[in-house]
């Protein structure tokens, strides 16, 4: 269009969009358009500051490679993976919460047997984590699945050792007939997010930390329920207040008590079942 002004500007735009052929990707562009622009008004951005954001994207984009993903965690620190992960596992009351999957997954980790240790090449506080996984009216789930990952005592993965190609603080556990499950580690620590490249930047200038709080991964699975992926945060942890990517649930904060030497750690999952009307969809594929 001609004599583009700060009135018509941002109809003009989403105009060119009305044409498309995908309606969400039609709805998100108009979105993002709508919303982009309005910043841009808001803050009545110079043109400096929108260079300035353009080398800080630039900049975002050169730290990304198959080991280091800078967008994830600008997205991260910035609330949006949470939010995200928020609106897309919205829960009934009770069950357990969805969090973060964190970029230190590994598929394939080694099958244990219950009371097997994850953390035999490691040296740390040991501790012992167990509970059960129920579903929503408190009868236990045999047969599930928790895959489970943690950092070591340094706050370091074995993704981020010099032999990355070594498993370690990994492990694969079935509950038993009660639902039960216990394993042994050690007790992990916090530790900060990758801080520097520009993210590490931007929460400097933000006077911002770059501390997750010491915490324990599990993907969770059994036959009849959605799969859970979710964290447990270890109460007391100097950041358990102020996590750099906003993961801590109150539900998902663990106490730790120490008997006979050993520090205990108890949670008890409570998994969400798949519909009947859904399971009947997946039968009739």
């Amino acid at each position: 269009m001609q004599n583009s002004s700060e009135s018509n500007l941002t109809d003009a735009v989403i105009e060119t969009f009305a044409k498309t052929e995908n309606a969400r990707l039609q709805e998100i562009m108009t979105a993002l358009v709508k919303h982009l622009h309005a910043f841009v008004r808001e803050v009545n951005l110079t043109q400096d500051e929108w260079f300035a954001g353009i080398q800080f994207l630039t900049a975002t984009g050169k730290m990304c490679d198959e080991r280091r993903q800078e967008f994830i965690l600008l997205s991260d620190t910035l609330g949006v993976s949470t939010l995200k992960d928020l609106i897309n596992n919205r829960k009934p009351e009770g069950l357990t919460e969805w969090n973060i999957l964190g970029p230190f997954y590994r598929a394939g980790a080694p099958e244990m047997a219950l009371g097997e240790n994850i953390a035999q090449n490691e040296t740390g506080e040991p501790l012992l984590v167990s509970g059960r996984v129920l579903a929503p009216n408190g009868s236990p789930i045999a047969n599930a699945l928790l895959d489970v990952w943690q950092s070591d005592a340094e706050g370091f993965y074995d993704l981020q050792k010099m032999d990355a190609s070594h498993m370690d603080l990994r492990g694969r556990f079935h509950t038993n007939e009660n639902g039960e499950y216990f394993f042994r580690t050690i007790k992990p620590s916090y530790y900060p997010i990758p801080d520097d490249g520009p993210v590490g930047k931007m929460l400097r200038a933000a006077g911002r930390h770059p501390y997750r709080p010491a915490h324990i991964h599990f993907q969770i699975s059994a036959d009849g329920y959605k799969a859970l992926t979710t964290e447990l945060y270890l109460n007391g942890d100097p950041y358990i207040d102020s996590d750099a990517v906003f993961g801590v649930r109150s539900s998902l904060v663990i106490d730790l008590e120490k008997r006979d030497g050993v520090l205990h750690a108890h949670y008890d999952f409570v998994m969400e079942p798949v519909s009947l009307e859904k399971r009947e969809n997946v039968g009739a594929e």
